[in-house]
């Protein structure tokens, strides 16, 4: 299985200088199979260089898998340039929204409104296919199976795990850790915390074992107080759901759009300095757009 990002930042696209070692663009991530199966994580802007690298490979068929409908994770989807051309496929794969009332479709519909995408569908050439998912749903593509994971995010959001030839990996989209929203001294709180400690050990045992955990990371220990309930992981909280899984290698990613490459790896070096890696737990790294990883 190989594994390339093509957008790694979080919110908002953030080019230029100061961000060029890991990248400006929005979360995508390309997973190939050992028989070449293409299938795509999150169609951020990062989407438009991964098409561009398709166009010598006519005709393909994407599966992509769309963690949730928040802009950065969806953004690209339009400038997706195999769309435009026949003969190849778009599936289209992400989770029914209960306050729309709609399925992934919607992904697409919003944004080619004539008031904002100057292109309708019906004028794409490409098959495009809609696949709504439910928690926990499987799907199977040749020699690979797709499992989808209810995680912790304001809207709907799926993490998705991906088995192939005996390898496998994980990404959880936006994620926040479960946390309890009562106090300690209230009724409520100790029956609170039983449900949010079952769903915790539930995505932990999806997750176990898994080869590769891509991980969103977009805050600091120090800077997630200020942002509980936003939907986002941090660091610490990225390590410790990588070591209770008992994943070889964590991808911190949706890095913050204001923090710059160098701010980046400072934070980062602290954390390492925090969480010194001992024998038998996983490799901590920073995703990086460009970089392509084979497991």
């Amino acid at each position: 299985m190989k594994i390339k990002f093509w957008g790694v930042r979080g919110s908002i696209p953030a080019p230029g200088p100061a961000t060029a070692k890991y990248g400006g663009n929005t979360t995508c991530i390309e997973i190939r199979t050992d028989d070449n199966e293409l299938i795509i994580l999150d169609g951020g802007t990062g989407i438009f260089p991964l098409a561009q690298s398709l166009l010598g490979q006519m005709p393909v068929t994407a599966n992509v898998f769309v963690t949730h409908s928040h802009w950065d994770h969806i953004q690209g989807l339009p400038f997706f340039t195999p769309i435009f051309i026949p003969g190849n496929r778009l599936v289209l794969h992400g989770a029914y929204d209960p306050v729309s009332g709609r399925g992934v479709e919607q992904v697409m519909d919003v944004q080619l409104q004539y008031s904002f995408f100057p292109i309708r569908e019906a004028e794409m050439k490409a098959t495009i296919e809609y696949v709504k998912l439910s928690p926990g749903q499987v799907v199977q593509l040749r020699s690979a199976t797709v499992t989808a994971v209810l995680l912790n995010h304001p809207v709907i959001d799926f993490g998705y795990r991906i088995d192939a030839n005996g390898k496998s990996m994980f990404f959880t989209g936006d994620h926040e850790p479960h946390y309890n929203i009562y106090d300690p001294a209230d009724d409520s709180f100790n029956e609170y915390q039983e449900l949010i400690e079952e769903k915790e050990q539930s995505i932990i045992e999806v997750l176990k074992g898994v080869d590769v955990l891509i991980a969103d990371t977009a805050y600091t220990v120090e800077e997630y107080p200020a942002k509980k309930g936003w939907g986002h992981g941090y660091f610490d909280s990225s390590i410790d759901l990588a070591k209770k899984a008992g994943a070889k290698i964590l991808y911190c990613t949706h890095h913050e759009p204001t923090r710059t490459d160098d701010a980046l790896e400072k934070e980062f070096a602290k954390v390492l300095a925090r969480h010194p890696r001992q024998t038998g737990e996983p490799e901590y790294r920073l995703a990086r757009e460009g970089e392509e990883i084979e497991i």
